[in-house]
């Protein structure tokens, strides 16, 4: 497993710092970043649009997911240790049983 990384990229910065409006802007307006394995703990991601984005191998600990709607991301190998799922969606693919195992114990999502 390699350890989540902090990336230098302009967009994720803006995710890091509770910039979400902005992020989406630039994203619908075609710009993209990669934040594969980057850790996103402790952040605040309320009102992200996911929509296409690659999440895999990320680290959501103890992050604000509340209304995240994952349904359309990539979230293979990502971590959800004690993080607000409330009213998250999530790709169908995901089991109700990983989703658990990886917020209760911060195993890495497997999506079938």
């Amino acid at each position: 497993m390699t350890k989540p990384r902090i990336s230098d990229d302009p967009l994720f910065s803006l995710l890091r710092t509770g910039q979400i409006s902005q992020f989406n802007a630039l994203i619908a307006s075609g710009s993209t970043c990669d934040l594969t394995g980057c850790d996103f703990s402790r952040t605040d991601l309320r009102g992200l649009v996911a929509d296409g984005l690659d999440f895999s191998d990320c680290y959501f600990r103890m992050a604000d997911l509340r209304g995240v709607d994952f349904r359309n991301a990539i979230l293979e190998g990502s971590s959800f240790a004690d993080a607000n799922l409330s009213g998250t969606y999530f790709p169908k693919e995901l089991s109700a049983e990983e989703i658990n195992m990886a917020l209760a114990h911060g195993t890495r999502v497997r999506c079938s």
